[in-house]
């Protein structure tokens, strides 16, 4: 029987800004990565989220991301390591409050958009970020993207990491996603996600966007919670999961 995690980015709304369908969404889900305010989000948002969360039991994740609410967190930045490292120190830390609060520990870790992009290339950014997590939350789990950069940076940093495959993005030959500025780059149909998804944990292979077989690891399987179909991607998800014995779990159950 296969096990695998099904996480969604949360907790994205700003003030009167709503985004994402979040209270219909984390019932349905085993890991939630919720923004901590670089990003996305407010306190009052990030609280609400982290107790919804709690309240379905589902595992609470940082999501933290570069400076950049203007741009949703998805342009570069050049960043030293110093700051990365204390950008990503400072999101965990605001988002462990609202956890210990609601009774609960971070199970796990994600960075965002340009952040996650960028740290699966550069070594010197994963680094950054797994020493980050390594003194702000070091029992937490890296969730990073399979074959990437970051999961060799745990290892190296001594964390545990959980690699992740996306239903609703398109890949490159090498393993990595494509740009969201570049056409077909997001996958709007819920019957291909789900399929793709489905070969991903059976078969550990996804075909890029050239038609390439890449071999992927899935120890998650990411919604993204902002996508106009997020709700009816993670319905039929987990519907075709359970017909075909795909039991989801939170990570902690999964990442030993």
């Amino acid at each position: 029987m296969f096990k695998v995690d099904l996480n969604c980015d949360l907790g994205e709304s700003f003030g009167n800004y709503r985004i994402g369908d979040d209270e219909n969404v984390i019932p349905l889900i085993s890991s939630a990565n919720i923004a901590c305010g670089f990003h996305a989000s407010d306190p009052v948002v990030m609280q609400r989220t982290v107790n919804a969360a709690a309240a379905s039991s589902v595992g609470i994740g940082a999501h933290p991301g570069y400076p950049d609410l203007m741009g949703f967190g998805r342009r570069f930045m050049k960043l030293s390591a110093e700051e990365a490292e204390a950008y990503v120190m400072y999101q965990i830390g605001a988002l462990s409050s609202f956890a210990a609060a609601a009774g609960k520990c971070i199970q796990h870790v994600k960075p965002h958009g340009a952040l996650y992009n960028a740290a699966a290339k550069d070594s010197v950014l994963a680094d950054a970020v797994c020493r980050a997590i390594k003194k702000a939350s070091p029992e937490s789990i890296l969730l990073a993207l399979s074959g990437s950069e970051m999961v060799e940076a745990a290892h190296r940093n001594g964390l545990r990491v959980a690699c992740e495959v996306f239903a609703d993005r398109a890949y490159n030959d090498d393993g990595t996603l494509v740009a969201r500025s570049e056409p077909g780059s997001v996958i709007t149909d819920e019957n291909e996600a789900v399929s793709r998804a489905v070969r991903m944990v059976r078969e550990g292979i996804v075909v890029s966007r050239s038609g390439k077989k890449v071999a992927v690891q899935a120890d998650s399987i990411c919604v993204h919670g902002d996508g106009a179909k997020a709700l009816a991607f993670v319905k039929k998800i987990r519907s075709v999961f359970e017909s075909m014995q795909i039991c989801i779990r939170p990570l902690c159950e999964i990442i030993e």
